[in-house]
């Protein structure tokens, strides 16, 4: 035979050196919950291995990320307060603006700081937007995400990740950015956000399940792949820096087509169902927890991600630093 691939896999060095998809730890975004107080440090139910973190304590989960050779973390914030409007998603002393100031004060540019611009975790209703007799308004949603964004922006955030799929908020966050100065504070878009039955950890944990209704007015169908390179190419044309798809495993499909059809990076995003899942099976014994983990993450990058959001980020950091993944 002319032709034998085996002989490419024969032994660990050769496989290790034709490996066609390498995996960095400089490529991961750990997610972190920042809740309202002082002193806190809560087991988070829904996501094990995960805590609730107040501004003060923070320090810990970042330390012990950075041990892992992970520097990039996406906040989520936690109000003690909420009402129609979402007001403490804008304070300038609300609890993610607290938590950023504290984390650059302290570790400056040895970590990339990401900030989730939405409203479900801090309104009343528990919608990503204003209401307007039970309907999302899209144009009014923007003035207040502009304002949430530029507040982010002023506490020291490196990166705003809008996650609400108003349609034009790219462009709006983008403007006033630039407006306020802050020409070089990034935008990583949740450019394809599905409808999914994947986030129900998340909305435990952030307390941002909907009181009535659903969200499938503005994030997408999950039948719908032309749209979703719509929604891209619109989010890279209005000023996005980074293009977001959203979940990630059930989406392969998407994330290589997004990352063949723009010429941005591509960040696909691991979410709270899919960690679960795995969390759950591998506590029955029916699966290898570790060895999943790492199999799912390489099929994200395979697909043509070139940034992963895990809760698994340190752990796959740990698997890079062995050699599992790398």
């Amino acid at each position: 035979m002319l032709q034998r691939p085996r002989r490419l896999r024969f032994n660990q060095h050769i496989r290790d050196m034709t490996r066609e998809v390498r995996v960095s730890s400089k490529s991961l975004i750990l997610p972190i919950f920042i809740m309202e107080g002082e002193n806190i440090k809560s087991p988070i139910d829904s996501l094990e291995g995960h805590f609730y973190y107040s501004p003060d304590t923070v320090f810990e989960a970042v330390d012990d990320t950075l041990k892992h050779g992970v520097n990039k973390f996406l906040l989520f914030g936690l109000p003690t307060e909420k009402d129609e409007i979402g007001s403490q998603s804008f304070d300038e002393n609300g609890v993610i603006q607290k938590a950023v100031r504290m984390i650059k004060e302290r570790y400056r540019d040895e970590v990339f700081i990401i900030t989730d611009v939405c409203m479900c975790e801090y309104t009343s209703h528990g919608h990503c937007g204003i209401l307007d007799h039970g309907y999302v308004d899209n144009d009014k949603t923007l003035e207040y995400l502009t304002q949430i964004a530029l507040s982010h922006a002023a506490a020291g955030a490196d990166m705003v990740a809008p996650s609400d799929m108003m349609d034009g908020r790219v462009a709006a966050i983008r403007q006033a950015l630039d407006k306020h100065k802050f020409i070089n504070t990034l935008i990583m878009s949740y450019a394809v956000k599905y409808s999914s039955s994947f986030y129900g950890p998340f909305r435990e944990a952030a307390k941002s399940a909907p009181s009535f209704g659903d969200r499938k007015s503005y994030q997408m169908d999950y039948h719908n792949k032309q749209e979703a390179i719509k929604e891209a190419l619109l989010d890279m044309n209005e000023g996005a820096d980074i293009l977001m798809v959203k979940p990630a495993l059930s989406y392969l499909d998407i994330i290589s087509e997004v990352s063949k059809q723009s010429n941005l990076p591509t960040a696909a995003y691991s979410v709270s169902g899919e960690y679960a899942m795995i969390k759950a099976a591998a506590k029955m014994n029916l699966i290898d927890e570790y060895g999943v983990m790492c199999e799912t993450a390489v099929s994200i990058f395979r697909a043509g991600a070139d940034i992963l959001i895990s809760y698994y980020a340190k752990e796959i950091a740990e698997s890079i630093n062995k050699g599992d993944i790398g």
